[in-house]
């Protein structure tokens, strides 16, 4: 199973003039109810050391005040003098915001303490003065048999960790220092948790809600299947939407075809409508098609499939860059993004297909769907701003796109509305950048003029007319090479998030953040890594994830999601959905709290099973914190070289044809390697390069043909393909089919084999179908590798 943090870098914390290094373990607050602490919606009146930020609301604060008085009762004025405040202290730490630790009770298998741990110091202070409260604040047994005892009391109380004992922790800078914010390293990392809400899925691309009330969420499976959810996670065995005889894809890793996108009318609730986005083939022409469904009368749960009317096709010249977004924005018109037609470098016509305005490649469209069940299927917004420009499209809204892939509308902020509105989406770039825009009527995107921020086509960058809008962040292919575009957090359970736009890459696995400072329209920019050591240990949440990062949704709450998937195929079951989640902060408790519409279910239910684990890892210093992060290369590290076992083959697998116009350029993922001497060279025989630390189980994969050494290039290089290599060498696992020169770039060799189409089961690469021996239509940064194990549970955690 392969998955990835992300980039995750150095969790490490330099502390004090000491230069120490102080594990993240430590850094984490938590509450008795496993849970993040919170800033109490009303102030509290008896605890209030806590009343910016803890574990209790008002109603536990009062409780804890009437069991202070109920102890103080038992003592006359000088008792009360004397033992109040150790009294009132210590119930207190139930508010604390590192009560769990405390109380022992990180664990929810793990017996809670009655009294929270002490210090030493402070403990032979309490038994001195006030042991007659002891069994006033716990009956327990053990503590009864200890109390007469200093010694024993006090050693019972102590913690194993003494950085979390009372009082001690308060004046802790490490356990203090921006205590209640989203926690980062030295770099800037922001440590975030996920929990699953979904698996199985075959490669998510979509998921939304109705927003009608019932707080169901709809996941598109690139296939051309919906499947819908109830709020909780159980799901429908019946498909809402199921168009797959009609859905142009394959099963082909990387194929960029299929079911691309869908959105709910905002008047769903009432007029039952939704759009979808998907490739078809109309004779021997490939096509996008977005089309119009009604919801059954009869079940809200079904599509009445009969009811499609196609609003609008478009001629797709090759397989890839098909774009896929469909959106309302507040508005209430449909905003259509397309791809610039595909290839490389669009090559449509004199300027391409994104700079011209009388194509509807390559650009961000928007259409009124209203009122349309009589006249024309959508009509033209009277403030579009071509429609009076001749030749151009009336249907443009934006230009100068070349594949964006995924947008989103910010819903603003909660209080002020600001931001509410904007439209994000991430625009996948060509050989060295991705970018962040935000789409504004009439606008030019630069493509293909330009990439990010710099020129990519010479000529029309020095044209005095393009005036392009630049992105609002861009990042080059050492960070990743295929942005997913995401969403500006503004849901309620996680204050620290709001306003902070969040994303991914779906070849490097990195999850990343924009946050805009308002007074200078400054975004500043964070890696987000999956907390490591304990922070993440919260019942339910998970610290890691599927490395291609699909997609990005949000739930009729405002809450975020992501999508991603083990094998970026369109038939491979292996996507989950993962809700985001901040440990270090949460909502006050009933602040989020609704109450779901109920649902009419006509069809069988399936429970949900989460099929994730909590790894706990324990990050260490990279030398390049610029560098995507490979979760496989810190478990190898970890568990010690593999070495080959040659006793167990490799299951059988099946593989499938490619498309028509195979598209080069992406969304796939990144990692490392070294050098294997190999045997006697026969023909056919393979050795991996590369690795920089030495490790003979993975590198770039090199073949011996007819005498000499090469490469094999392929941007469509598979788990299959690498299962052939894996094999070959003794190894009776393929981790890891890695892409794009991973492993660095043979440039001193011939590229050998190129499109490599393995079932799986072959003895060697000269086996499978390929374009032939020295055959190729790439370069050597697409040079493929492979990591290979002998452990299945590697794969498995």
């Amino acid at each position: 199973m392969q998955r990835c943090h992300g980039k995750v870098p150095v969790l490490l914390t330099v502390w004090c003039f000491l230069s120490v290094w102080i594990a993240p373990v430590t850094l984490h607050p938590q509450c008795l109810d496993f849970k993040p602490p919170f800033r109490p919606l009303r102030e509290l009146e008896f605890c209030v050391m806590y009343t910016e930020f803890g574990c209790c609301d008002f109603q536990k604060d009062q409780e804890l005040m009437r069991k202070f008085y109920k102890i103080m009762d038992h003592f006359d004025e000088y008792g009360y003098e004397s033992c109040a405040g150790f009294v009132s202290e210590l119930l207190c730490q139930e508010c604390s915001p590192y009560a769990a630790h405390l109380f022992d009770a990180e664990d929810m298998n793990t017996p809670v303490r009655t009294i929270p741990g002490l210090c030493p110091d402070y403990c032979s202070q309490l038994w001195t003065k006030c042991s007659s409260t002891i069994p006033l604040l716990s009956d327990h047994p053990h503590i009864a048999k200890v109390k007469d005892d200093q010694t024993r009391f006090c050693q019972y109380l102590e913690l194993e960790d003494m950085d979390y004992c009372y009082p001690h922790l308060l004046s802790n800078q490490r356990l203090t220092k921006n205590l209640g914010r989203v926690q980062s390293d030295s770099e800037g990392c922001l440590q975030l948790c996920l929990e699953e809400v979904a698996n199985g899925l075959r490669n998510p691309l979509a998921m939304v809600h109705a927003n009608d009330g019932t707080h169901r969420f709809f996941v598109a499976e690139q296939v051309g299947v919906v499947w819908t959810y109830l709020p909780d996670r159980s799901k429908l065995d019946r498909p809402f939407l199921n168009i797959t005889k009609a859905v142009l894809t394959s099963s082909w890793e990387g194929d960029e075809r299929g079911f691309l996108g869908l959105t709910f009318h905002p008047k769903h609730k009432y007029n039952r409508k939704l759009y979808v986005y998907y490739s078809v083939e109309v004779g021997l022409d490939e096509k996008i098609r977005i089309s119009e469904f009604h919801v059954s009368a009869n079940d809200m749960n079904v599509v009445d499939h009969a009811s499609e009317r196609v609003i609008l096709e478009i001629d797709e010249p090759a397989a890839n860059h098909n774009g896929g977004q469909l959106l309302f924005a507040d508005d209430g018109y449909l905003y259509i993004f397309t791809g610039d037609g595909g290839m490389a470098g669009d090559p449509f016509g004199k300027y391409g297909n994104a700079q011209n305005k009388s194509a509807l490649l390559g650009k961000a469209l928007r259409i009124d769907v209203d009122d349309n069940e009589r006249g024309p299927l959508y009509r033209i917004p009277p403030d579009n701003p071509f429609i009076h420009e001749r030749g151009a499209r009336p249907e443009v809204y934006a230009y100068g796109v070349r594949n964006m892939w995924r947008c989103s509308v910010d819903q603003g902020d909660y209080l002020t509305k600001e931001g509410k509105g904007r439209i994000f989406c991430g625009d996948v770039g060509q050989n060295k950048f991705e970018e962040i825009d935000i789409i504004e009527k009439g606008r030019n995107y630069g493509w293909r003029a330009k990439e990010g921020f710099s020129c990519y086509d010479k000529k029309l960058c020095a044209n005095s007319s393009l005036d392009d809008v630049l992105p609002i962040y861009a990042y080059p292919h050492k960070m990743g090479k295929s942005v997913t575009g995401g969403y500006v957090y503004r849901g309620c359970e996680y204050p620290n998030l709001n306003g902070m736009y969040i994303f991914g890459d779906f070849m490097s696995g990195r999850l990343m953040s924009l946050r805009e400072d308002f007074r200078t329209g400054q975004w500043t920019y964070n890696d987000i890594c999956m907390g490591t050591g304990l922070t993440c240990s919260f019942p339910g949440l998970i610290d890691n994830y599927y490395q291609y990062i699909i997609s990005f949704a949000v739930d009729e709450a405002g809450e975020l999601y992501f999508m991603s998937t083990g094998t970026p195929s369109a038939t491979s079951p292996s996507g989950v959905i993962y809700k985001v989640v901040d440990p270090s902060r949460r909502a006050p408790p009933g602040q989020c709290h609704y109450e779901p519409l109920p649902v009419r279910v006509k069809s069988n239910l399936i429970k949900f099973v989460p099929k994730e684990t909590f790894i706990g890892t324990r990050n260490k210093p990279t030398p390049e914190p610029t560098e995507a992060y490979d979760w496989l290369q810190e478990l190898i590290d970890r568990l010690g070289e593999l070495g080959p076992d040659p006793t167990t083959p490799l299951p059988t697998t099946t593989t499938t044809k490619a498309p028509k116009h195979s598209g080069r350029k992406g969304r796939r993922k990144k990692s490392r390697s070294r050098a294997q001497s190999a045997p006697e060279p026969q023909n056919g025989g393979v050795r991996l390069v590369g690795d920089e630390q030495g490790r003979s189980n993975q590198g770039r994969v090199e073949i011996y043909i007819n005498g000499e050494w090469g490469t094999v290039c392929d941007d469509l290089w598979t788990t299959k393909n690498a299962a052939v290599v894996c094999r070959q060498l003794g190894f009776q696992y393929a981790l890891k089919a890695a892409r794009n020169s991973e492993f660095g770039e043979g440039k001193d060799l011939r590229i050998l084999l190129d499109d490599v189409q393995c079932e799986g089961t072959e003895s060697s690469l000269l086996d499978c179908k390929h374009a032939g021996v020295g055959l190729h239509n790439c370069a050597h940064y697409e040079d493929a590798g492979v990591i290979c194990g002998s452990s299945d549970h590697i794969v498995e955690v």
